[in-house]
C-alpha cells in the first residue's frame, strides 16, 4: 500500500500533501482528480493505492500526514547527503566527480579559525604537506594545532625510546615543519617498546577542524598519498562527530596514553 509514493519526486509529495489537507484532493481518488499534483505517468497508480489506503480505514487527513511525513524525511536525507564529501586521490574517472584529498586538506588548513587536530602514520616531505598550516599559524598566533603522530623502532633497533623521539622531533623540526610557530607533538609510547608482540602504532589518519569538520582518510600525510596513490576518505560536517573525535584524542593525552614530543 502506498508504495507508488516512493517514486514522486519530494515536490511532488509536498504537492499531493497539501492538495490531501486542503481537500482540494478527495476520496474517491481517481489519476484525472490528481494528476494535477502528480506526474501524469503515474497518476493512475497513485490515485489506485490513495483509493486502497481509503478503504482500508485510514482517513484523508491521516493520508496528508503519511505524504507529510515522507516529505520530511526525503528533506532530512538531503541535508544530510550535503554534510558528507567523498575525498579521493589517484586516477579520475569519467563521469565520477569526487573531491581531491590535497586540495581538501589545503583548504581545511587555510579555513581553520581556533583549532586543528591530526593524526597520521606516516609524514614525508611535510614542507609540502604543512605549508598552508603553518602559514595560517603565523597569520593568527591563537590557532591552537596538535598533531598526533607515529614514531617507529627500526627493524631490530635497540635504541633507548627517549632516544628515538629525540630524533623524530629533531627530523620533524629540521626536515618536515616549514613554519616559524610550532605544533603540539603526541605519540604513541607503545609504538617504541623493544618488544615487537607488544608493540603498536598509531595507524589513524584524520585532520579535525574547529569541532566542526572531521576528515578520515586512508591518505598519510605524504605527496604521494595526497597527490598519487589511491586513497579514499570522506569529509564530514559535523560538530558532534568531530567533537567526539577531539575529545577522544585529547583524553588519550590527559590520561598519558598519547605523550608530549619533548623539544617539539
Amino acid at each position: 500500500m502506498l508504495s507508488s509514493l516512493h517514486r514522486l519526486s519530494t515536490e511532488d509529495l509536498r504537492q499531493l500533501a497539501g492538495a490531501l489537507r486542503s481537500g482540494w484532493i478527495a476520496p474517491p481518488f481517481s489519476s484525472l482528480m490528481i494528476r494535477n499534483s502528480v506526474p501524469e505517468a503515474i497518476a493512475g497508480i497513485v490515485a489506485t493505492d490513495l483509493q486502497a489506503a481509503i478503504e482500508a480505514g485510514v482517513p484523508p487527513a491521516q493520508l496528508a500526514e503519511v505524504v507529510q511525513v515522507l516529505v520530511s524525511d526525503r528533506e532530512q536525507c538531503a541535508t544530510a547527503e550535503g554534510l558528507i564529501d567523498l575525498v579521493w586521490t589517484g586516477p579520475d574517472m569519467p563521469g565520477i566527480v569526487n573531491r581531491d584529498t590535497g586540495v581538501v586538506v589545503r583548504e581545511m588548513f587555510r579555513t581553520a579559525r581556533q583549532s586543528v587536530l591530526l593524526a597520521g602514520y606516516a609524514v614525508y616531505q611535510g614542507r609540502v604537506i604543512f605549508k598552508a598550516l603553518a602559514e595560517r599559524m603565523d597569520q593568527d598566533p591563537q590557532l591552537r594545532v596538535q598533531m598526533f603522530l607515529d614514531i617507529q623502532r627500526p627493524l631490530h633497533d635497540s635504541t633507548i625510546p627517549a632516544e628515538l623521539v629525540r630524533r623524530f622531533a629533531e627530523r620533524f623540526l629540521s626536515q618536515e615543519w616549514p613554519g616559524s610557530r610550532l605544533p603540539i607533538l603526541f605519540y604513541d609510547p607503545r609504538s617504541l617498546e623493544m618488544d615487537s608482540s607488544r608493540r603498536a602504532c598509531l595507524h589513524a589518519k584524520c585532520v579535525l577542524i574547529d569541532h566542526e569538520q572531521a576528515f578520515v582518510s586512508s591518505a598519510n600525510f605524504t605527496e604521494a598519498a595526497q597527490q598519487r596513490n589511491i586513497e579514499v576518505g570522506v569529509l564530514i560536517r559535523s560538530r558532534s562527530f568531530t567533537t567526539r573525535l577531539v575529545e577522544h584524542f585529547e583524553a588519550m593525552a590527559s590520561a598519558g596514553l598519547l605523550k608530549p614530543v619533548p623539544g617539539a
